[in-house]
Formats: structure tokens, C-alpha cells, sequence
């Protein structure tokens, strides 16, 4: 029983006691790591086993003490109990409570007995876990002695923390790398996408553009048509022009002189210019008028006389 008490307060205060390393990424350890950490784990085991012994002891001796203590109450309530059983069938009040706090007792030796077999249980549990942890120990022994040959053989490292300290502090670059590698890798990732972006809004925008200066081409082309068709309309219009200038200078001329010779054969003094060919001709029809007035008066009369002979221009 005092075997079992002890092993069971060691399993009740060892969780406590024990120091756990922090979680490691396993997957980033070198096998001479691994052993350092069980070596280290292990030692603190050990030391915590230690310490739990001691204190196990004493709550062991405390407990015995109690126990003892405890089977004289009972010893002693027993007694009592022969001594006054006709003093407690006399006042019955007395005697009820004295049996309740005796079952009262009872129920708490009876806690106290299943407490016991608890901690006998968890005891079982711990030393089946020390058990465990001595075979893993054995087993990562190799790590340990690994590391201690790399150690004899270099010169960089004096102690082989110092080489443990090297491979956390390149870990730690390798992440701080890695995430910076994520990071540009997620920034050039962005930039394609915006530069994948960018092209297919230029490529819209080129093919709208196109569109525009199809359009416009044809625009281009009906207004140089159009433009061919009025500059040829245009030529025609100056040829025709042309033609009119030179028959109206023509029949200018011609006016004049028919005016000239008439107002000169008639005797008609006039102060009419020479540019101005409208006055010119109401003038010659005024002639003309006159003359045939004087014609159809000579007719009349039978007397026609020869018709003037009258240059004209061509």
C-alpha cells in the first residue's frame, strides 16, 4: 500500500513538475537535434522524478501519520460506543448524532479508500510513461553520440550547443527567406495580373481605335470622292465660266459697236460708258424702235429708202 500511495503522488504532481520543450517543426530538425532535445528532456524528466520522490515521501509519512491517527479515533469511537450505549439509549438525540458523525467517518475513510486506489491507478499510468520515455531515450542515444563525433571532427564549433545554435539561427534565415520568396512571389503574381489586366484593356482599346479609324477611313474615302466629284463639278464649272466670260466679252464688243455706229450714224450725242453694256443696248432698242417706226412711216408713204449697211462685231 505505502508502494503504491508513493507512485501515485508521483503520477498526481508529475505533470506539474515536468518542464516541456516547446514544439519544434520536426520536419526542419536535424537527427543531432532531435537528440539533444530527448537528452535534454529526458534529464529533465529525471530531475523532476527526483524532486517528486522527496515530496512523495513526505506526503507518504503525512498520509501514514493521518492514517494511523485516524484508526485511533476509530479505536477510541468504538470504545466510546461500548462505554455509552446506555447513555446514548437514554437520550436518543445524542446517540443519533453521534452515528451520524460516525458514518460521517465511515464515508470519508471510504473517500479517502477510493482517493487511495486512484492515485494507485495514475501511479500505474506514470510508471508505465517513464517506461516509455527510458526506451525513447535508449533509442535517440544515437543522436547524442552522433552529435559528438561531428563535434571531434570540426573545428568551428567548440561545444555542441554552439552547433545547435548555428542550425536554429540558419532555420530561422530559411524561413524569414522563404516568407520574403512568398512575398515576392504573391507581389509578381499581382503584377501579371495587372499586367494581364493592362494588355487586354490596350487591346480593347486598340481594337476600338481600329474600329474608329475604319470608320473614319470610310468617311475618308466617301469625302475624297465627294471632293474629286465637286472639284471635277467645280472644272466644269470654270470652263463653262470661261466660255461665258469670253461670249459675254464678245457680245459686249458687239453691243458697243452697233451702239457706236448707230448713235454715230443717227447723230446721238450720249455720255454713256463704255462698260456699261445694259444702257448701251436699251439705247440700241430705242434706235431700233425709232427706226421702225420711221420704216413702217415710209412704207406707208411707198417711200423706202435703201436699208444702211450696219458692222457689227463678231
Amino acid at each position: 500500500m505505502e508502494f503504491d500511495l508513493r507512485e501515485y503522488f508521483r503520477a498526481a504532481f508529475e505533470d506539474k513538475l515536468l518542464v516541456k520543450m516547446p514544439d519544434r517543426e520536426d520536419d526542419f530538425l536535424t537527427p543531432a537535434t532531435r537528440l539533444l532535445e530527448k537528452r535534454r528532456e529526458m534529464a529533465e524528466v529525471e530531475q523532476a522524478l527526483n524532486s517528486q520522490k522527496e515530496e512523495f515521501q513526505m506526503k507518504t509519512e503525512s498520509l501514514q501519520q493521518r492514517r494511523t491517527e485516524l484508526e485511533h479515533k476509530e479505536e477510541k469511537l468504538k470504545d466510546s460506543l461500548f462505554k455509552f450505549d446506555k447513555f446514548l439509549k437514554e437520550n436518543d438525540s445524542k446517540r443519533k448524532r453521534a452515528m451520524r458523525k460516525a458514518g460521517e467517518e465511515r464515508q470519508l475513510a471510504a473517500q479517502k479508500e477510493l482517493e487511495a486506489m486512484k492515485l494507485q491507478k495514475e501511479n500505474a499510468q506514470l510508471l508505465s510513461k517513464k517506461k516509455a520515455l527510458q526506451q525513447r531515450q535508449e533509442k535517440n542515444s544515437i543522436y547524442q553520440r552522433y552529435l559528438q563525433t561531428v563535434l571531434e571532427k570540426t573545428d568551428e564549433f567548440q561545444e555542441v550547443q554552439e552547433m545547435i545554435d548555428r542550425f536554429n539561427t540558419l532555420m530561422a534565415t530559411q524561413t524569414k527567406l522563404l516568407q520574403r520568396d512568398l512575398k515576392n512571389q504573391e507581389k509578381t503574381e499581382q503584377e501579371r495580373a495587372r499586367l494581364s489586366r493592362y494588355q487586354e484593356e490596350a487591346r480593347s482599346h486598340i481594337l476600338e481605335q481600329n474600329n474608329q479609324l475604319a470608320e473614319l477611313q470610310g468617311k475618308l474615302e466617301k469625302a475624297q470622292a465627294l471632293v474629286l466629284q465637286w472639284e471635277s463639278r467645280w472644272a466644269q464649272i470654270q470652263n463653262t465660266a470661261a466660255k461665258n466670260t469670253l461670249q459675254l466679252g464678245r457680245i459686249r464688243m458687239a453691243t458697243l459697236n452697233l451702239f457706236q455706229t448707230i448713235t454715230k450714224q443717227m447723230h446721238i450725242r450720249t455720255d454713256l460708258s463704255v462698260e456699261d453694256t445694259d444702257e448701251q443696248l436699251e439705247k440700241i432698242k430705242i434706235c431700233f424702235m425709232d427706226l421702225d417706226a420711221i420704216y413702217k412711216d415710209l412704207k406707208k408713204a411707198d417711200i423706202v429708202p435703201p436699208t444702211p449697211a450696219v458692222t457689227t462685231a463678231n
